[in-house]
């Protein structure tokens, strides 16, 4: 080999150590091809691609294991769900009070502010207990960020969602009026637990949720004050026993 400088005898020693096929000076840059040398630095291996093992099923309380990605009803408790709900912090634990503010707890107040602004049946009511259910295995996560995220989370929620609803005899699909009924109750329970709890302002509130429901004194202290798991998981599950039985 000819004498050169001390960086050149590394770099062609490189160059014959790597695979014949890599031995190449793209024109452009390929995100398909092999690994390429650039200034005499060796390429990292390429190595292929894995199948994950890891698993994407939770193990309930019950005894049943959910499949996060392909749910099946036959694996949707209503203990499973009332217990992890009281357990999921709304608006990521940002709340005063003793106690976390539960999904289960949120649920309890969207029914009640639902029914003040219209009268849904049993089987409505038992849409509404169970919109926020698929969180009970994936949590609450905040707006902003599911945004962030993109559809990846819907998807997974949406499938979860269908899956509680063959379970409890509801229809994959509900009547837009009450989808609407529940996405107007959801954001006034919003509105309540941002100004209560959360630290809004009342005009940064109405930006994000609309204008502030009128509730009595004595509703707002029940439903805005935080409850312990105990207590939500058993308020919950006394709904929902409520719901069926009619």
């Amino acid at each position: 080999m000819a004498a050169g400088s001390r960086g050149q005898r590394i770099a062609h020693a490189a160059h014959t150590l790597m695979p014949r096929a890599w031995r190449r000076a793209p024109s452009r840059i390929d995100l398909c091809g092999p690994p390429v040398c650039y200034n005499g630095a060796m390429p990292r291996p390429h190595i292929k691609p894995q199948k994950s093992s890891a698993r994407a099923w939770q193990r309930m309380l019950s005894g049943r294991r959910l499949d996060l990605l392909d749910p099946s009803a036959l694996d949707i408790e209503i203990e499973d769900i009332a217990h992890g709900l009281a357990r999921v912090a709304r608006w990521n634990g940002q709340t005063s009070g003793a106690h976390i503010f539960s999904v289960a707890q949120h649920t309890l107040l969207v029914d009640e502010l639902a029914r003040r602004r219209a009268q849904p049946d049993t089987r409505a009511r038992l849409a509404i207990l169970l919109h926020d259910a698929p969180e009970y295995v994936i949590g609450d996560m905040i707006t902003p960020f599911k945004a962030v995220i993109g559809d990846g989370y819907k998807a997974v929620e949406s499938r979860l969602l269908a899956a509680i609803h063959l379970r409890f005899g509801l229809p994959r699909a509900l009547p837009a009026e009450l989808i609407k009924l529940i996405k107007d109750a959801d954001r006034a329970s919003a509105y309540l637990e941002s100004t209560r709890l959360a630290g809004f302002g009342e005009k940064e509130a109405t930006r994000f949720f609309g204008p502030p429901p009128e509730v009595p004194a004595a509703f707002e202290k029940d439903y805005l004050t935080p409850w312990s798991a105990k207590d939500a998981e058993a308020r919950y599950l006394k709904c929902f026993a409520a719901l069926v039985k009619d």
